[in-house]
């Protein structure tokens, strides 16, 4: 409805030559109105120019001054941490470092006591091995000299009955144990 009603203005205006503008209602486009409204756009202009340089663009600076600041604590903080858990790792790697080497000291010292045992254990069992194998051999040694000291009263015995035998009359008992010696000794 008030399209319509400003359509019919304008078409009236036109007939009766009155100013399209005026009759539309658009007193800004009046020419006689320019100077108070260039006086009022030069207030306005001025006073929104002193509102936003000493109000708000010091207020919208101040933020994003404290903004910049946070982000460069923040920035400051984390390569602070950077280099707090750059520190650590390099602890740790250093930590992780001598734990394997004491480890592989324990380790050795373990096998080189394991060593020393098993040498001990080993020159323990030799010496008693030594022991037994001496025992043995004077064992035996002796088991031979008995051996070897029936063999010469069975030998004695053997060749006297044989002597005896052969041409009938006993020998004496020193030729036949002094020839069994000499047959002996020629054996050894």
């Amino acid at each position: 409805m008030r399209i319509l009603n400003s359509t019919i203005a304008i078409s009236l205006a036109a007939v009766l030559g009155v100013n399209s503008a005026q009759a539309a209602g658009l007193p800004q486009l009046d020419p006689s109105t320019f100077s108070s409204q260039l006086i009022w756009l030069a207030i306005t202009f001025i006073t929104l120019y002193v509102l936003m340089a000493k109000v708000a663009l010091p207020k919208i600076g101040d933020v994003l001054e404290e903004r910049q600041r946070k982000i460069d604590d923040n920035l400051a903080k984390a390569e602070e941490l950077k280099s707090q858990a750059d520190a650590a790792s390099v602890a740790y790697e250093k930590s992780l470092s001598e734990a394997r080497a004491k480890a592989h000291d324990a380790i050795r010292e373990v096998k080189d006591e394991a060593l020393a045992e098993a040498h001990k254990r080993q020159s323990a069992q030799n010496a008693q091995l030594q022991a037994k194998i001496s025992e043995s051999e004077q064992a035996i040694s002796k088991a031979r000299d008995e051996a070897l000291a029936g063999i010469k009263d069975v030998a004695t015995d053997v060749a006297t009955s044989a002597v005896e035998k052969l041409i009938g009359e006993a020998p004496k008992d020193g030729s036949v144990a002094s020839a069994i010696e000499a047959a002996l000794k020629d054996r050894a």
